[in-house]
């Protein structure tokens, strides 16, 4: 493999803090003014307090329409609950991944009353032909996913994707999804194969990674993202773990672009403001 298909950074970015939901106070990586979105990913959100007051009036009812969204929990514990019936607890390594279709109204709610919460939550647009598919869940515990031993400090959770003949539960035809939670013993090194033209990124949040080689080569720190350049394979090598801890922990996150208009506002994600407007409306009259 020639240097050229590795992959590189092209830009760091750092969140914004925010709050969502009833006051739930988090970072906004993608969908804010320093990257709004990163085709076809919208929004990526990081929560991580050991405050309850920071998190527990959690996410109230509210409506999706039209895009799908990844929850992955790392710690604490969350309640889901729809109008279609379906409910559910996010535990630590958990993941669920919903697609919001057509529509759907849910809410998702602390389990616990202190201690940490922590994870993230990834907004991935669905091309317009399946805009209006029926809702439905991808959901799977910790012990659904699966993990690669690569040797030499590196492991790998992989949720969706594939590392070295370990294939993760999650599939999506529409965006051929990879997302890995990758963790590096400093000096550890990984080589991953990426579909040439999807869009990526690597989100560190513990420790920090080096990623690439050569001139577009980058060290990134804990709480930044690397818009990764094209190719077809990324290299990352772990750095300095913070103080308590022997690993650095990062996302790695690809998927296909779908070159398509968005038109989006809150909680709807649609092609034209026209089905924007219908999309309100709908959810007014109770259509959802």
């Amino acid at each position: 493999m020639n240097a050229q298909s590795v992959r590189g950074v092209s830009r760091l970015v750092r969140g914004m803090p925010t709050s969502d939901g009833a006051g739930v106070k988090l970072t906004r990586v993608i969908g804010q003014p320093r990257l709004a979105d990163l085709d076809p990913f919208l929004m990526l959100d990081e929560f991580g307090t050991d405050n309850p007051g920071d998190y527990i009036a959690g996410f109230p009812d509210h409506p999706h329409r039209g895009f799908e969204t990844v929850t992955y929990m790392l710690d604490g514990r969350m309640r889901h609950r729809d109008n279609h019936g379906h409910e559910g607890v996010l535990v630590p390594g958990s993941v669920q991944w919903m697609t919001a279709g057509r529509g759907i109204v849910h809410s998702e709610m602390p389990e616990q009353q202190e201690g940490r919460m922590r994870g993230f939550q990834l907004w991935i647009n669905l091309p317009a032909r399946d805009k209006m598919t029926a809702p439905k869940y991808q959901e799977f515990g910790p012990e659904k996913i699966p993990a690669a031993d690569l040797g030499g400090g590196a492991r790998v959770r992989v949720i969706a994707g594939q590392v070295a003949g370990v294939t993760g539960p999650i599939a999506q035809p529409a965006t051929d999804p990879t997302y890995l939670d990758v963790e590096l013993e400093p000096g550890a090194r990984l080589s991953q194969t990426l579909a040439h033209g999807h869009a990526a990124f690597l989100y560190v949040y513990e420790g920090s990674v080096r990623v690439g080689t050569g001139e577009s080569a980058a060290t990134v720190a804990a709480h930044e993202l690397a818009v990764l350049t094209d190719g077809d394979s990324v290299q990352l090598e772990g750095r300095e773990p913070p103080p308590d801890q022997a690993v650095s922990r990062a996302i790695l996150v690809a998927g296909r672009p779908l070159r398509e208009p968005v038109a989006k506002h809150g909680p709807f994600v649609m092609s034209t403001r026209e089905e924007l407007i219908q999309a309100f409306q709908d959810y007014e009259s109770g259509k959802f």
